[in-house]
């Protein structure tokens, strides 16, 4: 009988891509440590950078979620500005308790999945039109109730627990988005559900002929978006201790240029949580120093803007590259069999 001729093994792919984003932060903190080393490398300012990013880490989580299975949605910061107005008009003006408050405000993002997965897996309609549109009916809803005014005054209760009480100098928010990212993380590597989700976002027609309720999966992955969405509108509300018609609304590019920038790093041509959140304080690691040098604030939108553009490519690049070594490798082994 023939022998067949061992393969060889292969240096596994992308090994520097993996850890390139972190290479790069690294090198971020290197340059403005040295150039601003009174300012930038102090213990105020890292854990203003750590606490405030909490928010934008929670949004780019959600999406995350979603961009997995192949979906856009365009809805996950009008989902944390209603959230966050909810919370605090139930709080202040109807009198609700702080729990309760919460609770509702995080029904907002239940009640929005919902309506999102329903049009998008019943009706089959594109993502980015459902959540657009539905974005745009929840802006004017929460204009309408709140008058187009702020609502301060929520009680200290929620402020003590996200932004005022710390561990290490950093407030709790931070700590709260690492938890959800190691949840999610968890799923991702660790359950049947996660590789499901990776299933479904790489080939839906596969997987649902593989007996995955491809349906059920884009469904949930549109509920836990908008949910993620619900809690960093909690977590904003605590860092003001109030909530505004608008000002929430500025973490969606941010969110999609973390989100996409995560996916050249850590697990390449992926989403994944870990990336997100590397990408996220990369991204803000940048735009403190700048601005420390004195740099004009609308260096922010042109950061923001020119990383998802860069990131978007990196990570399509990288996800073929990726499909073609797999593909490869599929074809080796069936040669060599």
């Amino acid at each position: 009988m023939q022998q067949s001729t061992p393969i060889p093994a292969k240096r596994k792919p992308l090994d520097f891509e993996r850890y390139g984003l972190l290479l790069a932060w690294a090198v971020l903190i290197l340059i403005f440590g040295v150039l601003e080393p009174t300012t930038f490398l102090t213990a105020g300012n890292i854990s203003t950078m750590l606490g405030s990013q909490a928010v934008l880490v929670i949004v780019a989580l959600g999406l995350t979620v979603s961009l997995t299975v192949g979906e856009f949605d365009l809805s996950i910061a009008n989902v944390l500005v209603s959230t966050s107005m909810v919370t605090a008009l139930l709080n202040v003006n109807a009198g609700w308790p702080i729990a309760l408050a919460v609770l509702g405000g995080l029904l907002v993002g239940v009640v929005v999945g919902f309506i999102n997965g329903l049009f998008i897996v019943k009706l089959r309609i594109n993502s980015l039109i459902v959540t657009l549109g539905v974005g745009s009916v929840l802006q004017g809803l929460t204009s309408w109730i709140s008058q187009s005014t702020t609502v301060s005054g929520v009680d200290q209760a929620l402020v003590q627990n996200i932004i005022v009480r710390r561990i290490a100098g950093v407030p709790l928010a931070f700590y709260y988005a690492v938890l959800l990212c190691v949840v999610l993380w968890y799923l991702f590597q660790h359950t049947a559900l996660g590789r499901r989700l990776l299933f479904v976002g790489r080939s839906g027609e596969v997987a649902q002929l593989s007996g995955i309720r491809v349906d059920r999966i884009r469904w949930g992955s549109m509920l836990t978006s908008s949910l993620f969405g619900s809690v960093a509108g909690i977590i904003y509300t605590g860092t003001r201790g109030a909530a505004d018609p608008t000002s929430g609304l500025s973490f969606m590019l941010p969110a999609f240029a973390a989100a996409f920038l995560g996916a050249t790093s850590i697990y390449p041509g992926r989403f994944n949580p870990i990336g997100s959140v590397v990408a996220v304080y990369f991204l803000v690691t940048g735009i403190t120093g700048l601005l420390l040098f004195g740099v004009p604030t609308f260096v922010q939108d042109l950061f923001y803007g020119g990383a998802l553009l860069v990131a978007v490519a990196v990570s399509q690049w990288l996800r073929s590259r990726v499909q073609r070594s797999g593909s490869r490798t599929s074809s080796g082994k069936a040669a060599a069999k």
